[in-house]
């Protein structure tokens, strides 16, 4: 998942630690010159992945005997620079609580404090309130990871009964197995436990030998200074777990009993090959297959089928997310099939990780959607992508896309540290080969210059926008200026410029794919804290109250003078480019970034530039499978090919967000209710 979005780590510390008593208004952000710094013998956390260290917390207690935390991290060019100080009151609940500093998110800023009369107060960038403390522990909104030890000692202290939260929630923790690692003082015994209820499943995390906590690991991970060997080890083993979990679910939805043949009758088809919708039709799926089309009533069910008399229903081909990064044991996945993604790619996992992920689906074990998978390639640097394969010549950049080929994986994607005149003969090669080649594009590259090097495919609008940005931006393209040149410069791109107009053409012509991902930009440039962005806001209702809270942002921070209101009018200017791309014959792929819940307002975006509904609904279906070359097998409702559909709830030629009201899920022919997958994967219910 992109650094913009909600990381894993954010997901488990969504609920850190707290501590303060009234609070001061807020001001302007700290600066990064304002924090704490951490004094000499201060414990000592690296974040880390399998692309480096990106990052540092450090802990310490101050004279006064407040807990203070500092957290320091660059990943790519997204800064976070946050403190925390805590004051633990006499039960080790904390009564007051500072947090200050900047993500890119935004304002860190949170205060935290108990009155004389038992009522918590709380105030960060996105919401503030009060209530009776009782027994109750506040959440806070965001702060250093680290700052999560003092919840998780409580959670562990409250066994069974779990910890009811303020603003909302209540969380569980679960205790493992105990294995051994090596360490700076010899081996360490070190315990696997799983909090539950903060987020949408069991999210893993490491304790010591006194059950206390030790670190968390995954495609990020937070680890004592000097234990950073032991991340792939302990991921091994949590992903293990993980999967033996998930493999309970799975196998519940994949019995024999869904498989049993299925006539769905009285329904409205969606074409995606003509772009219509069908009324009155008839669909049979059996042995996997879609078996028969035909007009309604006249398609006869098999002895032992199951009949669903579909009035006032859609069944449409499942969508697909064109970008959803995966890798080993995914709890989301379970969600990606639960809101109509029978299909996925992703631009960008890891290659072990992925086999795995195959192998366990193709033995029953792992109930996801059907994907292709890229691999990102990077130079060596310390901005390279976290996951990548990283290079220091051509040599052993062609070389990694050989690796990506042998692995039988089905593209590469090449990232923004990439030196440019390494990206044509690396092209190249991978066509050779048959893999699709996409990606960032390279600092000091521009779009087209990329798309004449062999590009299939140009990820994200930011990279489009590249094509109109200043060369100071250009070339620092694999920094914080491939989003804050777009949102600095891109309200005054002239979009119908000669230039561009000439641009848009030649993507056109050579039938580039364009996945936009307007759904991670729409919230960091839109949104100010007082709403949820319309990515989420139907999924208020039935999401885990943290993840809500956590979804809450105040928008990317401002600079150099500008305003919320410039920000909004060049993610205007992003959604301008789609529509011209889209105008001049370039491929639309819909894709995320994200958890896949998205899905459905890109693609109301994309009708808002002017795709008609059947476009929108084509570029989450037919478009991807054919870019993936799997359109002999998916992305239409058409008799021999697989049947991963699903059947929706209303009418969704009148009205796209229909595509969020699932009933039936089919995977290679199973017949999946999306409500019990909604409920395995953490939602409480549909969407609104």
């Amino acid at each position: 998942m992109n650094s913009m979005r909600t990381t894993i780590a954010a997901a488990l510390l969504a609920f850190a630690a707290a501590g303060l008593a009234p609070a001061p208004a807020f001001a302007e952000p700290a600066k990064k010159e304002e924090l704490m710094v951490a004094p000499a013998g201060a414990r000592h956390y690296t974040i880390t992945s399998s692309g480096g260290k990106h990052g540092d917390i450090w802990q310490w207690t101050l004279p006064d005997g407040r807990v203070a935390y500092r957290m320091s991290m660059n990943l790519r060019g997204w800064i976070t620079e946050t403190d925390q100080t805590l004051t633990l009151g006499p039960d080790g609940r904390p009564t007051r609580i500072a947090i200050r500093g900047f993500t890119d998110s935004g304002d860190a800023t949170e205060n935290y404090w108990v009155d004389d009369k038992g009522v918590a107060h709380w105030k960060t960038s996105v919401d503030e309130g009060s209530a009776p403390l009782g027994s109750k522990r506040y959440a806070t909104y965001g702060g250093p990871w680290l700052a999560g030890e003092q919840d998780f000692a409580a959670l562990i202290a409250a066994g069974d009964k779990g910890i009811e939260l303020l603003p909302s929630g209540k969380g569980y923790i679960t205790l493992g197995e105990t294995t051994q690692i090596d360490g700076p003082n010899g081996p360490k015994t070190v315990r696997l436990a799983f909090t539950r209820g903060l987020g949408f499943s069991p999210q893993p995390l490491w304790l010591d030998a006194d059950n206390r906590f030790f670190g968390f690991v995954g495609g990020m991970g937070l680890l004592p200074a000097g234990y950073e060997a032991s991340r792939e080890k302990l991921r091994q083993i949590q992903d293990d777990a993980t999967a033996a979990m998930i493999k309970q679910v799975s196998q519940r939805f994949l019995a024999p009993a869904n498989k049993t043949p299925t006539l769905v009758d009285n329904v409205q088809v969606f074409d995606s090959l003509a772009g219509t919708y069908l009324t009155g039709r008839a669909v049979l799926i059996a042995d996997g297959k879609v078996a028969q089309l035909g007009a309604a009533g006249t398609v006869k069910a098999p002895a032992g089928a199951t009949v669903i008399d579909a009035r006032g229903k859609t069944l449409l081909p499942g969508l697909w997310d064109a970008h959803r990064h995966t890798g080993g044991p995914d709890w989301n996945l379970i969600q990606n099939l639960a809101t109509g993604m029978t299909n996925f790619r992703s631009p960008g996992s890891e290659i072990d990780e992925t086999l795995d992920m195959m192998k366990a689906r193709a033995a029953g074990e792992l109930l996801a959607p059907e994907g292709v998978v890229s691999v990102i390639i990077d130079r060596k640097d310390p901005l390279a992508a976290q996951g990548a394969l990283t290079v220091s010549s051509l040599e052993e950049t062609l070389a990694a896309v050989r690796k990506v080929k042998d692995a039988g994986l089905w593209g590469v994607k090449f990232y923004t540290s990439m030196t440019p005149e390494w990206i044509a003969p690396a092209a190249a090669e991978a066509h050779r080969l048959g893999l699709h080649v996409h990606g960032h594009i390279p600092a000091g590259m521009r779009p087209i210059e990329a798309v004449r090097a062999g590009y299939d495919e140009v990820t994200h609008i930011n990279f489009i926008m590249m094509q109109a940005m200043p060369r100071a931006v250009v070339d620092k393209a694999n920094t914080a200026a491939r989003l804050e040149g777009p949102a600095k410069y891109g309200k005054d791109v002239d979009l119908d410029s000669p230039e561009l107009t000439e641009f848009y053409a030649e993507l056109g012509k050579r039938k580039t794919y364009v996945d936009p991902t307007l759904t991670v930009w729409e919230p960091l440039l839109t949104s100010d804290g007082t709403a949820l962005a319309p990515e989420y806001a139907p999924f208020a209702r039935v999401a885990p109250p943290g993840v809500v809270r956590g979804w809450k942002i105040s928008g990317y921070p401002l600079f150099d003078g500008l305003t919320r209101d410039d920000f909004r009018k060049s993610f205007d200017k992003m959604v301008g480019l789609v529509a011209r791309l889209h105008k001049a014959g370039a491929p639309i792929v819909a894709g995320t970034d994200g958890w896949g819940l998205e899905l459905v307002r890109e693609l109301e975006l994309y009708q808002q530039i002017g795709m008609t509904n059947a476009q929108a609904v084509q570029s989450a279906t037919i478009v991807p499978a054919r870019m993936t070359g799997m359109d002999k097998e998916f992305g239409s409702v058409t008799p021999g090919k697989t049947a991963n559909l699903i059947l929706v709830d209303g009418d969704v030629s009148k009205d796209l967000t229909r595509l969020r009201q699932v009933e039936t899920v089919f995977l290679d022919g199973y017949r999946l209710d999306a409500d019990a997958l909604r409920a395995a994967s953490g939602l409480s219910g549909r969407p609104d």
